[in-house]
Protein backbone atom coordinates (compact mmCIF):
# COMPACT_ATOMS: atom_id res chain seq x y z
CA UNK A 1 0.00 0.00 0.00
CA UNK A 2 1.05 3.43 -1.01
CA UNK A 3 0.85 5.37 2.34
CA UNK A 4 -0.26 8.96 2.75
CA UNK A 5 1.97 11.33 4.83
CA UNK A 6 1.07 12.31 8.33
CA UNK A 7 -0.03 15.76 8.30
CA UNK A 8 1.65 18.30 10.65
CA UNK A 9 -0.04 20.99 12.32
CA UNK A 10 -0.30 24.13 11.23
CA UNK A 11 -1.99 21.65 7.88
CA UNK A 12 -5.52 23.19 8.47
CA UNK A 13 -7.21 19.97 7.93
CA UNK A 14 -6.30 19.48 11.51
CA UNK A 15 -8.07 22.32 12.84
CA UNK A 16 -11.05 20.78 11.02
CA UNK A 17 -14.31 18.63 12.24
CA UNK A 18 -14.46 15.18 10.34
CA UNK A 19 -18.00 13.79 8.67
CA UNK A 20 -19.20 10.79 10.31
CA UNK A 21 -19.06 7.94 8.44
CA UNK A 22 -21.87 6.59 6.71
CA UNK A 23 -20.94 3.99 4.40
CA UNK A 24 -18.71 1.75 5.20
CA UNK A 25 -17.92 0.24 2.04
CA UNK A 26 -13.73 -0.10 2.44
CA UNK A 27 -13.24 0.98 6.17
CA UNK A 28 -11.65 -2.46 6.80
CA UNK A 29 -8.74 -1.34 4.34
CA UNK A 30 -8.68 2.28 5.00
CA UNK A 31 -8.49 1.19 9.08
CA UNK A 32 -5.52 -1.40 8.09
CA UNK A 33 -3.73 0.87 6.12
CA UNK A 34 -3.82 3.70 9.05
CA UNK A 35 -2.63 0.92 11.35
CA UNK A 36 0.24 0.58 9.22
CA UNK A 37 0.93 3.80 8.86
CA UNK A 38 0.96 4.47 12.91
CA UNK A 39 2.94 1.11 13.39
CA UNK A 40 5.55 2.62 11.11
CA UNK A 41 5.02 6.49 12.82
CA UNK A 42 5.89 4.70 15.56
CA UNK A 43 2.18 6.00 17.25
CA UNK A 44 -0.21 4.68 19.36
CA UNK A 45 -2.89 6.11 17.49
CA UNK A 46 -3.85 8.18 14.31
CA UNK A 47 -6.92 10.00 13.40
CA UNK A 48 -8.06 10.05 9.91
CA UNK A 49 -8.15 14.07 9.61
CA UNK A 50 -3.57 13.06 9.91
CA UNK A 51 -3.69 11.50 7.28
CA UNK A 52 -6.20 14.09 5.05
CA UNK A 53 -9.25 11.66 5.35
CA UNK A 54 -11.72 13.68 7.01
CA UNK A 55 -13.90 11.17 7.98
CA UNK A 56 -14.47 10.25 11.70
CA UNK A 57 -12.25 7.13 11.92
CA UNK A 58 -9.38 6.65 14.02
CA UNK A 59 -7.10 3.91 14.94
CA UNK A 60 -5.00 3.04 17.96
CA UNK A 61 -2.75 0.48 19.74
CA UNK A 62 -1.64 1.35 23.47
CA UNK A 63 -0.05 -2.49 23.71
CA UNK A 64 2.41 -3.00 20.95
CA UNK A 65 4.96 -0.84 21.82
CA UNK A 66 5.55 -3.31 25.35
CA UNK A 67 4.33 -6.60 23.96
CA UNK A 68 1.04 -7.93 21.78
CA UNK A 69 -0.39 -5.95 19.64
CA UNK A 70 -4.46 -4.85 20.70
CA UNK A 71 -5.54 -2.59 17.21
CA UNK A 72 -8.71 -0.67 17.38
CA UNK A 73 -10.09 0.15 14.31
CA UNK A 74 -13.08 2.76 15.68
CA UNK A 75 -15.67 4.78 13.48
CA UNK A 76 -18.28 7.33 14.16
CA UNK A 77 -16.65 7.07 18.08
CA UNK A 78 -18.56 9.03 20.62
CA UNK A 79 -18.31 8.61 24.51
CA UNK A 80 -21.46 8.17 26.34
CA UNK A 81 -20.40 8.61 29.83
CA UNK A 82 -16.96 9.63 31.62
CA UNK A 83 -15.43 9.53 35.12
CA UNK A 84 -15.46 12.62 36.95
CA UNK A 85 -12.35 12.55 37.81
CA UNK A 86 -9.53 14.24 35.26
CA UNK A 87 -5.63 12.94 35.26
CA UNK A 88 -3.27 15.07 33.60
CA UNK A 89 -0.47 13.73 31.72
CA UNK A 90 1.70 14.22 28.96
CA UNK A 91 0.90 13.43 25.44
CA UNK A 92 2.37 13.89 21.94
CA UNK A 93 1.05 13.84 18.58
CA UNK A 94 2.16 12.40 15.41
CA UNK A 95 1.30 15.94 13.72
CA UNK A 96 3.11 18.36 16.34
CA UNK A 97 6.10 16.43 16.49
CA UNK A 98 8.65 16.66 19.07
CA UNK A 99 6.39 18.71 21.60
CA UNK A 100 4.69 17.13 24.30
CA UNK A 101 2.17 18.52 26.66
CA UNK A 102 0.08 18.18 29.94
CA UNK A 103 -3.43 17.78 29.12
CA UNK A 104 -6.01 16.80 31.38
CA UNK A 105 -8.59 13.86 30.53
CA UNK A 106 -11.18 11.57 32.10
CA UNK A 107 -9.19 8.78 33.67
CA UNK A 108 -12.08 6.60 32.26
CA UNK A 109 -14.84 6.43 29.65
CA UNK A 110 -17.56 4.44 28.00
CA UNK A 111 -16.99 4.77 24.45
CA UNK A 112 -19.25 3.84 21.58
CA UNK A 113 -18.39 3.17 18.33
CA UNK A 114 -18.70 0.77 14.64
CA UNK A 115 -16.50 -1.46 13.60
CA UNK A 116 -15.35 -1.45 9.49
CA UNK A 117 -18.82 -3.71 9.02
CA UNK A 118 -20.82 -1.05 10.79
CA UNK A 119 -21.65 -2.91 14.04
CA UNK A 120 -21.73 -0.82 16.98
CA UNK A 121 -19.74 -1.70 19.80
CA UNK A 122 -19.41 0.01 23.36
CA UNK A 123 -16.82 -0.63 25.82
CA UNK A 124 -15.30 1.00 28.93
CA UNK A 125 -11.82 2.17 28.50
CA UNK A 126 -9.39 2.74 31.06
CA UNK A 127 -6.23 4.70 32.01
CA UNK A 128 -3.95 5.10 28.69
CA UNK A 129 -6.27 3.67 26.97
CA UNK A 130 -9.34 6.09 27.55
CA UNK A 131 -6.53 8.58 27.41
CA UNK A 132 -5.40 7.59 23.54
CA UNK A 133 -9.15 7.65 22.50
CA UNK A 134 -9.72 11.25 24.13
CA UNK A 135 -7.20 12.08 21.78
CA UNK A 136 -7.55 10.61 18.79
CA UNK A 137 -11.15 11.78 19.15
CA UNK A 138 -10.39 15.24 19.69
CA UNK A 139 -8.75 15.10 16.10
CA UNK A 140 -12.06 13.94 14.45
CA UNK A 141 -13.07 17.74 16.50
CA UNK A 142 -10.50 19.26 14.72
CA UNK A 143 -8.91 20.23 18.11
CA UNK A 144 -4.82 19.45 19.02
CA UNK A 145 -3.15 19.26 22.09
CA UNK A 146 -2.34 22.81 21.60
CA UNK A 147 -5.53 23.64 21.64
CA UNK A 148 -6.16 22.10 25.71
CA UNK A 149 -3.72 24.59 27.11
CA UNK A 150 -4.11 27.59 28.55
CA UNK A 151 -2.43 31.00 26.88
CA UNK A 152 0.62 30.79 28.93
CA UNK A 153 1.36 27.58 27.56
CA UNK A 154 0.16 27.11 24.78
CA UNK A 155 2.58 30.31 23.57
CA UNK A 156 5.47 28.30 24.95
CA UNK A 157 4.32 25.23 23.17
CA UNK A 158 4.11 26.93 19.55
CA UNK A 159 7.85 28.48 19.89
CA UNK A 160 9.13 25.10 20.76
CA UNK A 161 7.45 23.60 18.10
CA UNK A 162 8.13 26.54 15.39
CA UNK A 163 11.77 26.22 16.95
CA UNK A 164 11.76 22.58 15.79
CA UNK A 165 10.58 23.64 12.47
Amino acid sequence: MNLPPILTWPDPRLSEPCAKVTDFAGMEALGRGMLEIMYAAPGRGLAGPQIGVMQRIFVMDVTWKEGAKTPFICINPRIVAASDNKVIGEEACLSIPGVAADVARHDWIQMRWNLPNGDEVTERLEGFAAICAQHEMDHLDGVVIFDRLDAATRDEKLAEYERLA
